[in-house]
């Protein structure tokens, strides 16, 4: 698992000293293994591959040890490809030195030109001097300019038998279709916190460095999947903690803050304690607790105890301490999904907060304080709940509406009307403007009703006979149309008398105006009233009628009841 060093002297990072040397080693990435595998074992190897994961996961390292892989030769020096590179054999020696002469590495963040791309396939079509294969690296491949991608491109897609691809990037969406589609691709996993600490006792094994196992899971979920990082920052944990990893000296190193502090934190912006979290934030950032980090831990927090409320068994697979996985079970417990929820909103806006403040100590404060204020507020549920008992307090008057509307008013407030009835085509049929109205609604002819409303005043309405007024902007075919339209519905001919002028009130007129009387009507509403006088400025949206008024004193008593066991919604 170590690296071949010249000089045992010069002391080497742990992310180099304990670089994989062979594919058992690899970390979290058993698919790739799996299909290489296969690929050696039935002879059916790609000539393109592409590595492509976050930075750390050990794609330059893996596309070494498929170039080894390729090119070994065993002990006896006649072995073919194998998934086991001996690790012994000249082959295998020079590519882990980084020296052998048909393994050619190239950083495509320093050579992106085009010059620099012909004038590494120049020797593509001569054969490999000492290996099996030529195998050509390019990490970073995404940084290849334009031009050199589409030199890449002819001999990527057709190259000599003895020629082999590996590319690694980081940012696969950058690499143009036309050269993945030519490379067989592996996705690298983030490594999970259970194996990066897997990694590390091996490590500190063999370093025999003592290290707190609560510090060692602080680096790991620092680490954010990188196993590069991890052991990087592990490097310095040692060097800092003299040779001992303690959790004070990870806390302080890469600045987080103490879990049990945060989740105490948490717990006064739940109940509301100001002074009491202003307090806690400011020690944490005396000892160096960055305040963006502290944030980013309560955020975490919050999704924690939400996912918490959702799946009970959430907690136990956490890496908590013990007293902090029974005060995180106390929170989840206490702690309602409706204020957690709201809590994550305010905290997930803070970020944005923090970024572009003076001072992100000072801007935190803001942000807690705007939380923990909140903390005392009631929730919208609770704020109804209490409106409805000072409401059961007061007379309820019963609440009778206009008759009904059959289209949404307009500007002032929607009304859903109940279901109409089907109309059947019958010259008993159509003896009210209602009557009309509902025909046009059921047959979609939403176009001549809104101009029947608005573009023409009706001033009397029998069975057969139509009296009415028209204007300017009244369409010239409207009188045709209507009496077409009658016709239709009634199969009988209406006499339609037509006069010219100043429009009287229309039909949109005469529902805007039932509108706001049943607006005027639900306000004397005990609930409404109460609702109404806590949210200063509210105003009426929509009036949902769940059942259908009629005049009949029988359902005027039911549509009473309706309305105390709040069926009409405001």
């Amino acid at each position: 698992m170590t690296d071949n060093l010249e000089n045992n002297n010069q002391y080497v990072v742990l992310a180099r000293k304990y670089r994989p040397q062979v594919f058992e080693d690899l970390l979290g990435q058993d698919a790739l293994v799996k299909t290489l595998k296969n690929a050696i074992e039935n002879n059916r190897l790609h000539h393109a591959y592409i590595l492509t994961g976050i930075r750390g996961v050990g794609k330059t390292t893996t596309a070494r040890l498929i170039a080894r892989a390729l090119n070994c030769t065993g002990l006896d020096g006649k072995s073919g490809p194998t998934i086991h590179p001996c690790g012994v054999c000249e082959n295998c020696k020079a590519i882990a030195e980084g020296r052998h002469i048909d393994v050619l590495e190239l950083d495509a963040a320093s050579r992106t030109g085009v010059d620099d791309m012909r004038e590494l396939l120049a020797g593509v079509q001569y054969k490999p001097t000492n290996a099996r294969y030529k195998i050509y690296i390019i990490d970073e491949v995404h940084m290849l300019s334009k031009g050199a991608f589409n030199a890449l491109l002819k001999t990527l897609e057709e190259p000599p038998a003895h020629v082999k691809f590996i590319f690694a990037t980081t940012e696969i969406r950058k690499v143009p279709v036309t050269v993945l589609s030519r490379c067989q691709r592996f996705d690298l996993e983030r490594l999970s916190i259970e194996t990066l600490l897997e990694l590390f006792h091996k490590v500190l094994k063999a370093e025999n460095v003592e290290a707190d196992e609560e510090a060692l899971q602080m680096v790991a979920k620092a680490a954010d999947g990188s196993a590069r990082d991890g052991l990087s920052m592990l490097d310095q944990a040692i060097v800092l903690g003299n040779g001992k990893i303690k959790v004070e000296t990870v806390g302080e190193m890469i600045g987080l803050a103490d879990r049990t502090k945060t989740l105490s934190l948490f717990e006064n912006l739940v109940k509301g304690e100001i002074e009491n979290a202003l307090e806690n934030v400011r020690k944490q950032y005396e000892t160096g607790a960055n305040p963006l980090v502290i944030l980013n831990d309560l955020i975490e927090i919050a999704h924690m105890l939400a996912k918490a409320k959702v799946v009970p068994n959430t907690l136990k697979t956490e890496m908590l301490g013990q007293s902090e996985r029974q005060m995180c079970e106390k929170l989840s417990a206490a702690i309602p999904i409706s204020v957690l929820s709201k809590i994550w909103q305010m905290m997930i806006k803070g970020l944005s907060e923090l970024n572009i403040a003076p001072q992100q100590n000072d801007a935190l404060d803001m942000v807690l304080i705007r939380i923990a204020y909140s903390a005392n507020l009631p929730t919208p549920a609770e704020m109804l709940e209490e409106l409805k008992k000072k409401s059961n307090n007061a007379p309820i008057a019963p609440v009778v509406f206009s008759a009904k509307p059959t289209v949404l008013a307009q500007n002032t407030v929607d009304i859903v009307t109940p279901k109409v009835e089907d109309v059947t085509t019958n010259n008993h049929t159509i003896k009210t403007i209602d009557d009309l109205t509902a025909y046009l609604t059921q047959n979609k002819k939403m176009l001549f009703l809104y101009a029947l409303k608005n573009d023409v005043s009706i001033e009397s309405f029998e069975d057969g006979k139509i009296s009415l007024t028209i204007c300017e902007k009244t369409a010239p075919d409207f009188v045709v149309s209507l009496s077409k339209i009658l016709k239709e519905a009634t199969e009988a001919n209406w006499d339609i008398d037509v006069k010219h002028g100043t429009l009287g009130p229309t039909l949109a007129d005469e529902e805007r105006g039932k509108t706001e009387a049943d607006k005027k009507k639900v306000i004397e509403y005990p609930l409404v009233k109460a609702i109404m006088d806590e949210f200063k400025g509210a105003k009426f949206d929509t009036i949902l009628r769940m059942e259908e008024e009629t005049q009949d004193e029988d359902h005027q008593e039911e549509l009473n009841n309706n309305i105390q066991e709040d069926e009409t919604y405001v």
